[in-house]
């Protein structure tokens, strides 16, 4: 059974108790699909008060996370990820400095979960941060995959893990009911263009119908119907998108 396992290295590890208790994600792990494991860094600190942070020298607002209590952390971490699969695991730094995290990533993740891109099995460790962030040896010495899910701050790294968990572990095979579901999302791989609207019962609204092609029963008239409301709302909501996919074609 192929399966994806995400190694998450926290401050707060309280914070994912609901998040791993409900839905999809409760039941992709229930039935072993998925695997969520977390870590306390405050676990490796080694003074009698578990201090894990410090004020950056030169001064400046904040702390840093420091790199004597991260680094064994996830040394230790990535050891033990090492020996239950052959595969490396691959190490996820959260930071605003980080690549952007999109849809063809979450692919590619959840790919090296799958047999024959990645072997039996995909480890994922993610390292959260807190505060100002790492001190910058952290990154020199563990050389992650830096990551950012966007262009604004959040005060840690715990809900960017989030994201990507919900992002990656709905592609493992078996963890959506249908899995046409995540191949026709939008930005999913062959398909750069947003979503086509969707509708369900009442089929009257508050003056508001559906639309009449769809409950026409006509397949090829209700796919050519989502084709071309696809391509207009990506127009009126998302102009760069269909650039991006001109640009990508040229």
């Amino acid at each position: 059974m192929m399966s994806v396992r995400f190694d998450v290295l926290t401050l707060f590890p309280g914070i994912f108790d609901s998040f791993l208790s409900e839905s999809v994600l409760k039941s992709a792990i229930d039935r072993k699909l998925v695997a969520v494991r977390l870590y306390n860094i405050r676990d490796w600190a080694t003074d009698k008060h578990h201090k894990v942070d410090d004020t950056p020298y030169g001064g400046g607002p904040g702390m840093l996370l420091k790199v004597d209590r991260v680094v064994p952390c996830v040394e230790d971490v990535m050891r033990e990820t090492a020996t239950a699969l052959p595969d490396k695991p691959r190490l996820l730094m959260f930071t605003p400095q980080g690549r952007r995290f999109n849809q063809r990533w979450a692919e590619e993740l959840a790919a090296g979960g799958q047999e024959g891109q990645g072997g039996q099995g995909q480890r994922l460790v993610l390292l959260c941060g807190r505060y100002e962030g790492f001190d910058e040896r952290v990154a020199d010495i563990l050389q992650p995959e830096e990551i950012s899910v966007g262009d604004y701050v959040l005060n840690g790294g715990e809900v960017a893990a989030m994201a990507v968990i919900e992002a990656v572990m709905r592609l493992v095979p078996g963890v959506l009911g249908d899995e046409d579901s995540n191949r026709f999302d939008s930005f999913s791989s062959g398909n750069r263009l947003l979503d086509c609207a969707q509708y369900t019962r009442p089929r009257e609204y508050r003056g508001l119908e559906v639309p009449g092609v769809l409950t026409n029963g006509n397949h090829a008239e209700i796919e050519r119907w989502r084709n071309e409301n696809s391509l207009e709302r990506t127009r009126q909501k998302r102009q760069d998108l269909l650039l991006h996919t001109y640009e990508n074609e040229r």
